[in-house]
């Protein structure tokens, strides 16, 4: 089997699941379909869902086949590229997402690796992306490297300079790390045959002048036309103006992350800096205090947000 093509770079952002504020933490599929309109609205032509700001493994099965679901109805309208992650479950799950997933027509399918019983070399990770892949094989399929929660420390260069064709429909990564040489060397596996979208959203700036051009950061979701403005900067070679956008989003993101995990953090700036309402996260995860929301609401006016 040839393997697929795959022509999409830019952002994709991970959208927040919206959940209603009941004891239950039940979704709210309602929000979606204002949801894509305001990032198709404000620049934003791809979207991931199920991913880590998703709350994917904090999801049924079930529950994420009616996410996946709603946004695939929804990106009917906006013309966005939809992204499903299907990875964070035991592996009858995991095939069972990705073959829902292809049977809706979504764009590309993004999978975490088993997170229990932890793939240990390259050689494992494929076949384990084989099944996947198998499983949707007319869907192009990336791998979800981020070592710092899932522990699967591969060197994302050797394993695509390794992978060959042995997985037809595999055509990249979301590389969510702060390695850059890592990144870089990933870039240019197999003469740079794979789509490198970085997960970091501080460091965007310095990957964007080694060559990584594609983005996969939760913050496009508050910061949208900062976001391309740094983009646009980067692929223009204009390096000290994506620096200075980079420093603007960075600064916004430590201000909004400063007391919480980064979910928490992300759902409280999403209702003060957007017209969407995601809601709560699910437990463990805990709403922000008011004390710590009124802190981050102090710390964006103070960089002239208007919350």
């Amino acid at each position: 089997m040839p393997r697929l093509p795959y022509t999409y770079r830019g952002y994709v952002v991970p959208v927040l699941t919206p959940i209603t504020d009941d004891s239950a933490r039940t979704l709210n599929t309602d929000v979606i379909p204002t949801y894509a309109q305001y990032l198709a609205d404000n620049g934003v032509k791809g979207v991931l869902v199920n991913g880590t700001s998703g709350e994917g493994p904090s999801l049924s099965i079930a529950e994420r086949k009616t996410i996946t679901e709603a946004w695939a109805t929804a990106v009917k309208s906006t013309k966005q590229h939809l992204m499903i992650q299907v990875g964070g479950a035991p592996l009858p799950h995991v095939l069972e997402l990705a073959r829902h997933a292809e049977s809706i027509g979504v764009d590309s399918l993004l999978c975490l690796p088993e997170l229990y019983f932890r793939p240990a070399n390259s050689e494992q990770l494929v076949e384990y992306l084989t099944l996947v892949g198998a499983a949707a094989p007319k869907t192009p399929l990336l791998y979800y490297h981020f070592p710092m929660y899932t522990n699967v420390n591969i060197h994302m260069g050797q394993f695509l300079e390794s992978l060959g064709d042995k997985i037809p429909s595999f055509v990249g990564i979301k590389f969510t790390s702060t390695n850059l040489e890592e990144g870089t060397q990933a870039v240019h596996a197999d003469n740079n045959k794979y789509v490198i979208f970085l997960g970091s959203d501080q460091i965007f700036a310095g990957a964007l002048a080694l060559g990584i051009d594609s983005a996969i950061p939760t913050s496009v979701n508050m910061f949208p036309r900062l976001a391309m403005e740094l983009l646009d900067a980067g692929l223009e070679g204009d390096i000290m103006k994506a620096r200075e956008k980079q420093q603007q989003l960075s600064k916004a993101i430590q201000v909004i992350a400063i007391d919480g995990t980064w979910v928490e953090t992300m759902k409280a700036a999403m209702k003060l800096l957007t017209p969407i309402d995601v809601g709560p996260p699910r437990p463990p995860l805990r709403p922000l205090p008011a004390k710590s929301v009124a802190a981050m609401k102090k710390g964006l006016k103070n960089l002239g947000y208007n919350v």
